[in-house]
């Protein structure tokens, strides 16, 4: 997949619990972690605001394209 997601790295960076990113954002624990681990197929714009919001990023510190 081109797109990776750095959803990992800017918890670590926030010193933020997966299970607190969750609460914070409003999305289930088992959505947050298919995110984290690259599994989902598309993220609602809402959603991506919301974690930019809560770990203080913009959403170029989340995604990053990889060409082949």
């Amino acid at each position: 997949m081109p797109i990776i997601i750095n959803l990992d790295v800017m918890m670590a960076r926030r010193k933020m619990s997966l299970n607190e990113l969750s609460e914070k954002v409003g999305i289930t624990l088992s959505n947050l972690s298919i995110l984290k681990n690259g599994k989902a197929k598309a993220i609602r714009i809402e959603t991506l605001e919301s974690i930019c919001r809560t770990l203080d990023c913009q959403p170029g510190d989340l995604l990053e394209y990889v060409a082949d």
